[in-house]
Formats: structure tokens, C-alpha cells, sequence
């Protein structure tokens, strides 16, 4: 339970299926998990562009960009990191009942704030999206300099080096982007969601 009280809950006069009537496509979360460096921002941002040209309704929440605002008050210690992931849950929830997809690229290291956020979701509301990548390829990117920094001591807490990333177990869909160009993990996504009928509300 959280802190607030004397709340009472309202409903909307336009419900969720309304709206994904009218936009024409399902809502949902496409949620990019994965190693610093292993693409997510890049994958999550490709197939945003791809949705948008197909007249879907989309938005991507970037790790980074949250902590610039919502989620600037937040550290990296793994309870800051837990309230990182069930803020942009929420978040997430209030773009799919607007009838939006919604991209989130966040590490999100460990399995159980991952389960948490599908549990607030419906069943077919949640796409977890592994973006794999070794530990080796994702350091010799190193778009950012982070990994360099930590193995020198400078920045504690980071996943892969300091902290643990825990993969996910039955994620909907695997991106290799050390096997597969951006353009491959794109039609691997976008396939997926054809054949889940998500381009067309029910």
C-alpha cells in the first residue's frame, strides 16, 4: 500500500478499447532488456521509427532521458534501481491504457522488478524483449565509457562489472545484435507483433 489516503480511484468515460479502436492497433509494452552498450536504446528507437511509419501510435522511454526528470531523484543502488523500474511500470501502464505502444530501453538487471511490472499489465499487454549481447562485445562498444570507468573503480554498482544482470527466462522475443544488423532486429520485432494480430485492434 502506498502513503496516500482518502483516494478513490475514477474511471474514464473513454475506455482503453476504445481508444485502440480508434488508433486501429493493440497497446502494449515493448520492453528492451539488456546489457549497457547491447543496443536497446538503438533496436527500441529503429522499430519506433518503423511503428510511426506504419501510422502506430508510439512513444520510447529511454533509461537515460527518465533520469533527467521523473526519476532524477534516483541513484544506481539496487533499491533505487527497483523504484527506477516499478516508476516506469507505472508510466508504462498509463501509455498502454491510452492506447499507445510504449518502448522502454532500461537495463532492468533483475528478473523479479521485470515480473513486477508485467504483473500490472494484461497477458497480452507485455513484451519482454531480450537484447543479447555478450559481456565482452557490449565492453568493446562501450559507447559511453561506462565500462572503463567502472573497471577502474569509478562508478560501483554497475551491471556486468559490480552488479549482477539476470537474464530473462522466457522472454517473448531474443535479439542477438551481435549476430543479427538493426534492420534484422527490427523485422524480427515487428514480425512478431503481426502475428500476434497487434497492428489491428481486436
Amino acid at each position: 500500500m502506498g502513503k496516500s489516503t482518502n483516494i478513490t480511484w475514477h474511471d474514464q468515460t473513454v475506455t482503453k478499447q476504445q481508444r485502440r479502436e480508434n488508433n486501429k492497433h493493440h497497446s502494449c509494452v515493448l520492453w528492451f532488456t539488456g546489457l549497457s552498450g547491447s543496443g536497446k536504446s538503438t533496436v527500441a528507437n529503429a522499430v519506433a521509427k518503423r511503428l510511426f511509419d506504419d501510422r502506430i501510435n508510439s512513444y520510447v522511454l529511454d533509461g537515460d532521458n527518465i533520469r533527467f526528470g521523473i526519476n532524477k531523484d534516483l541513484g544506481f543502488s539496487e533499491e533505487d534501481r527497483k523504484e527506477n523500474i516499478r516508476r516506469i511500470g507505472e508510466v508504462s501502464k498509463l501509455f498502454v491504457d491510452s492506447g499507445q505502444v510504449v518502448l522502454t530501453a532500461f537495463i532492468s538487471p533483475f528478473r523479479e522488478d521485470r515480473d513486477k511490472v508485467r504483473e500490472l499489465l494484461n497477458e497480452d499487454e507485455f513484451i519482454e524483449i531480450y537484447i543479447k549481447c555478450s559481456l565482452e562485445a557490449c565492453e568493446a562498444r562501450d559507447p559511453k565509457g561506462l565500462y572503463e570507468k567502472a573497471r577502474q573503480g569509478i562508478i560501483k554498482d554497475f551491471t556486468g562489472i559490480s552488479s549482477p544482470y539476470e537474464e530473462p527466462n522466457n522472454p517473448e522475443i531474443v535479439v542477438d545484435t551481435e549476430e543479427n544488423s538493426i534492420e534484422e532486429c527490427v523485422e524480427l520485432i515487428v514480425n512478431y507483433l503481426k502475428d500476434k494480430n497487434f497492428y489491428i485492434a481486436e
